[in-house]
């Protein structure tokens, strides 16, 4: 799977944006406390834990996807970018999603989620122990919410 041209000062910003909003929130590091900022979205691309973001639009894109996620959801990247988030999971869930985001968006976060996710050719897999945030940029904007998992199993 080829990595995507992050040489650009949008994702560059997305990486930044990403990391402080997770410092914000959890008070923890996503990646190294010690990476450069234009290095960032290519070590979260890279990190071995599943990340994923999508934006601020009315039916919210996915925006980023790392390369465990990518494999995960059985996507690459320029299909994964124009994926709606909420088809990441079972349609009869979709409501309870709504739900989660909303309370997400209300906290700023949350700790120790848990919930079933489908890829693109229908394999379902359980995510477990999640954190999902609201990303915040140094100015207070929010630009939409992201998720990191450790930990995942296959549904058979």
């Amino acid at each position: 799977m080829l990595q995507p041209n992050f040489n650009t000062q949008a994702y560059n910003k997305h990486g930044q944006n990403l990391c402080s909003s997770y410092r914000r929130w959890t008070d923890k590091h996503l990646i190294s406390k010690h990476s450069e900022p234009d290095k960032l979205i290519i070590e979260l691309y890279e990190a071995p834990f599943a990340i994923v973001s999508h934006g601020i639009e009315d039916d919210p894109i996915f925006n980023f996807g790392n390369r465990v996620a990518l494999e995960l959801f059985e996507l690459d990247w320029d299909h994964f970018i124009q994926l709606p988030s909420r088809y990441s999971i079972e349609t009869k869930n979709r409501k309870q999603r709504e739900e989660l985001m909303r309370r997400v968006s209300n906290d700023g976060h949350m700790i120790n989620y848990s919930g079933v996710r489908i890829s693109s050719t229908g394999k379902r897999f359980k995510i477990e122990v999640a954190t999902i945030w609201n990303i915040i940029d140094e100015n207070d904007h929010y630009h939409g919410q992201a998720a990191m998992f450790k930990n995942w199993s296959a549904i058979i």
